[in-house]
C-alpha cells in the first residue's frame, strides 16, 4: 500500500504539489501542527536531489566561476533592482511593495533543485547556484534592503552564516552518506519513490508556512487577494525575464535559471527580518508559496516543450 501510494505521488508529483500547497490555508490547525517541521521539510528535498544527481555535473559548473558569478549577480543584484525600478511608480500598499522587492532580492528556494529534477531541467546547475547564492545572501540582502527600501536588517552575520552552513552542509553530508551506502542502480530504480518523498516534504513546508495566514485572510481578504495576485504575476514575470535573459545557453539551462529567478527563498528573508517584519510582508511570503507550488504542475507541458528545443 505504501509503495503504491508513493509511486502514485511520484508519477503525479507536480499535481500533488499544486493541491498540497492549499492544505495549510484550508486547514489552519494542520498549519500549526506542521510548523515545527519547517526546517526539515525544507532540507529533505535538497538532500534527495543531491542523492539522485550526478555530482560530476555539479563539479563542471563549479569549474566555471565567471559563469556562476554572472548568474549570482543576476539573481541577487539585477533582479531586485529591476523589480524596485519597475514597481516604484505603481500605486500599492507599502508593505506589498517592500515584500515584492525583498522577494526578488532573495536567493532561489532550496527546493529549486528538486523541482528542476521533477521537470527534467538542469538540477546540477540549480544546486551550484543555490549553494553559492545562499551563502552570499547575508552580504547582499542588507545592503539592497537599505539602499532600495530604507530598511535596516539586523543580521548577526556569523550566526546567519553558521546556520546556513549547517543546513546546506548537513544536506550534502546526508546525501553523501546515502550515496556511499546505497548502490547507484538502487537509487535509479527508486527514482519515483524519491520524487514522492520530495513532494511530501515540499507540501509539509508549504503547509507549515501558512500558520496564522488563514485568520489574517478572514480579517483582510482584499489585501490577501491582492498579495496572491501580485505573487503569481511577479513569479511568472521573473521566470519569463530570467529565461529570456539566459536563452543563449540553450532552453534547458535558461528555463532552470528562469525557474530560480522567479522562485525565491523568502524563508531566509523572514529570518533576516526577524521581529522587524510586518505581518503583511509575512502574509505575502506565505501566499507566494502558491505560485511556487502550483505553476510547475500547470506549466509542465510548456517547460517540456521548450526544453525539447534544446539541441543539447
Amino acid at each position: 500500500m505504501i509503495a503504491s501510494t508513493l509511486d502514485l505521488i511520484g508519477r503525479h508529483a507536480t499535481k500533488f504539489l499544486g493541491v498540497g500547497v492549499l492544505l495549510g490555508f484550508a486547514v489552519p490547525p494542520l498549519a500549526s501542527l506542521a510548523r515545527p517541521l519547517l526546517v526539515p521539510a525544507l532540507l529533505i528535498p535538497l538532500t534527495i536531489a543531491l542523492v539522485r544527481l550526478d555530482w560530476s555535473a555539479m563539479g563542471a559548473y563549479a569549474r566555471r566561476p565567471l559563469f556562476v558569478a554572472a548568474v549570482i549577480v543576476w539573481l541577487l543584484v539585477v533582479s531586485p533592482v529591476a523589480m524596485w525600478a519597475v514597481l516604484a511608480p505603481v500605486p500599492m500598499p507599502e508593505s506589498l511593495y517592500h515584500a515584492l522587492v525583498l522577494m526578488a532580492a532573495a536567493s532561489p528556494i532550496i527546493s529549486s533543485a528538486a523541482i528542476a529534477l521533477l521537470l527534467g531541467l538542469d538540477a546540477a546547475l540549480a544546486v551550484v547556484v543555490i549553494v553559492v547564492s545562499t551563502a552570499l545572501l547575508p552580504f547582499t540582502l542588507p545592503v539592497l534592503a537599505l539602499k532600495l527600501l530604507g530598511l535596516e536588517l539586523q543580521i548577526d552575520l556569523a550566526t546567519f552564516m553558521l546556520r546556513l552552513g549547517a543546513m546546506v552542509g548537513g544536506a550534502f553530508a546526508a546525501a553523501l552518506l546515502v550515496r556511499r551506502l546505497v548502490p547507484k542502480h538502487r537509487i535509479a530504480q527508486n527514482a519515483r519513490t524519491l520524487d514522492a518523498l520530495s513532494v511530501i516534504n515540499l507540501v509539509i513546508f508549504a503547509v507549515a508556512i501558512m500558520d496564522g495566514v488563514t485568520a489574517f485572510a478572514a480579517e483582510r481578504p482584499a489585501y490577501v487577494a491582492l498579495a496572491t495576485a501580485a505573487a503569481f504575476a511577479a513569479n511568472l514575470a521573473l521566470q519569463a525575464v530570467g529565461t529570456l535573459a539566459w536563452s543563449r545557453l540553450g532552453m534547458r539551462r535558461a528555463l532552470t535559471l528562469g525557474l530560480m529567478t522567479g522562485n525565491c527563498n523568502m524563508g531566509l528573508v523572514m529570518v533576516a527580518l526577524g521581529r522587524d517584519a510586518s505581518f503583511e510582508v509575512i502574509v505575502f511570503f506565505a501566499m507566494a508559496q502558491l505560485p511556487m507550488y502550483m505553476l510547475p504542475g500547470l506549466l509542465t507541458p510548456l517547460y517540456r516543450k521548450l526544453a525539447a528545443r534544446d539541441p543539447a
